[in-house]
């Protein structure tokens, strides 16, 4: 920690930070996301060094990944699942193989490794499911539909998002270790599932259902599954976000998960904002110029490609042209997971500090360029015309 500020301190300054520059942001349009990374960066210890402390900024993230991943669990009923397997699927493995291209593509132009560049292409194809449902209106039918396919295609990005960590966390060592780990981790995530979903079916829905009238009740008990899970996880080799992820998805099973989801959103809200703040903080301004031009052309490429593949793929399916451009450009920007990716990608060793950057610095220059076409051509909740704001 710089000098003697402690940890009450520290979140003293982020959060009274957050308040300051989210305040700046909502009255520029922009996403509050990048005003979270831009408060990281200042006061972080390639900034202003006031919250330096790098086992407190990785313990904050690793919380937040934790509550995020939950949160999604809890969205993702497998009853929706299968309902929309069918009408997404081939749109959102179509978009993902082409914009893992463009990625890869970029990457290997400027001179980053393989698997840099591997990373990078898989970070390239996820869309931000906040970003994406913060700007998403739901008052009239016509965007009702559209929602219906945004959540969808989010959704199952998610899934292969959480793919894609499972292979990273068994990633590193030789081709034998990482085959056995990653074997190992396919064989812990259903004995996990099976002994999360028991557990919702025979401890916590009798217990909701005993004590429903007590909402501190609910709220200690969602908050300890959602951590037991996940310190089980570790312990059986895989990480505290899929654990968070199982639990989510094995309470979204009951009847009252959305009651829970609606109540745990301001804890998931405030771990975020400690998330963004750790990814900002580590952000050195000396390497991102370095990697200013790939990381540039990488956000402008895929800000370009995004929104034409989704929407000739959605057409192609079937979809009106306007509900498929639409969906396009409320995508066209990368995700939370693709930082999320880069954090665990460079602390597993896979990429290097430069490749990180990269990945972080086009994040959000695909944030605030798709926040910006969707305010101005579309119906959003902070659009800038009168006649497009929707709440």
């Amino acid at each position: 920690m710089h000098g003697d500020i402690s940890i009450v301190g520290s979140l003293f300054l982020i959060f009274t930070g957050a308040a300051a520059l989210a305040t700046v942001a909502l009255y520029t349009r922009q996403p509050l996301l990048v005003a979270y990374i831009a408060l990281g960066a200042l006061l972080g210890p390639f900034g202003f060094a006031l919250v330096a402390d790098a086992r407190l900024l990785s313990e904050i993230a690793e919380f937040g990944i934790v509550f995020l991943l939950f949160l999604v669990g809890l969205d993702l009923p497998p009853r929706k699942l299968r309902n929309m397997i069918g009408e997404t699927m081939l749109t959102a493995l179509g978009t993902t193989a082409v914009f893992f291209a463009a990625g890869y593509g970029v990457m290997s132009l400027f001179g980053f490794t393989t698997m840099e560049a591997v990373i990078t292409g898989v970070a390239a194809a996820f869309s931000s499911t906040i970003l994406g449902i913060k700007l998403l209106p739901t008052t009239v039918l016509h965007h009702r539909h559209v929602g219906e396919i945004v959540i969808s295609l989010l959704l199952i990005q998610d899934l292969l998002a959480i793919f894609a960590l499972i292979m990273l966390n068994s990633s590193g060592g030789s081709m034998d270790e990482t085959l056995s780990s990653l074997g190992q981790s396919l064989v812990a995530l259903p004995v996990l599932m099976a002994v999360a979903l028991a557990g919702v079916r025979w401890v916590v829905l009798p217990l909701l259902v005993r004590f429903d009238a007590f909402r501190e009740f609910i709220f200690l008990l969602t908050l300890g599954w959602c951590l037991g899970l996940a310190s089980l996880a570790a312990l059986m080799g895989l990480s505290h976000a899929i654990g968070a992820f199982v639990a989510g998805v094995s309470l979204a099973t009951s009847p009252i998960s959305q009651y829970i989801a609606e109540s745990l959103r301001p804890l998931r809200d405030f771990f975020l904002v400690l998330f963004f703040f750790s990814v900002g903080a580590g952000i050195d301004p000396a390497i991102l110029v370095q990697v200013l031009l790939p990381t540039l052309l990488l956000g402008v490429v895929l800000i370009a490609v995004k929104p034409l593949t989704f929407g000739y793929l959605l057409k192609w399916q079937g979809e009106e042209t306007r509900a498929s451009w639409e969906v396009g450009f409320r995508l066209g920007q990368l995700s939370e997971f693709s930082l999320l990716l880069s954090y665990t990608a460079m602390t597993a060793g896979l990429v290097g500090k430069q490749a990180a950057h990269v990945i972080e610095g086009a994040t959000i220059v695909t944030l605030l360029l798709s926040s910006y076409l969707v305010i101005f051509r579309y119906p959003s909740p902070i659009a800038v015309s009168d006649r497009l704001r929707r709440d």
